[in-house]
């Protein structure tokens, strides 16, 4: 029998450093300064600004698309004021966008289903 006591320390010592490898877990934590705001100051740069107006104009460009696509050939100029209008979308002009893509695609259904019957 063996009485050496450490021995016995070691096996306890192995034991516990089993059931402690069971439970390991990989943690972290990522620390930052709190962000600083100011009222009524506009963190948008010339650039963004520059964006958002190409994507206005081009929003317009693709509503008129859309509108006259209504009215003639609704396959091409629905077709092209939707992918305008995604592109002003992409740009910031969100609401022009969304517009000019609704009404290419209603142009586009009105001319599959409707006008073959006229």
């Amino acid at each position: 029998m063996n009485t050496n006591p450490t021995a016995k320390r070691s096996v306890a010592a192995n034991t516990e450093s089993k059931e402690q490898d069971q439970y390991r877990e990989e943690t972290a934590a990522e620390i930052t300064g709190p962000r600083q705001f100011t009222a009524g100051a506009r963190t948008d740069s010339g650039q963004a600004q520059e964006q958002r107006a190409a994507g206005s104009v081009i929003g317009y460009a693709a509503l008129a698309l859309s509108i006259l696509s209504l009215f003639t050939m609704p396959f091409l100029f629905g077709a092209v004021g939707i992918v305008l209008g995604y592109m002003a979308r992409r740009r910031g002009a969100d609401t022009i966008g969304a517009w000019a893509i609704g009404i290419g695609a209603v142009s586009i259904i009105v001319g599959v289903f409707i006008l073959p019957f006229f």
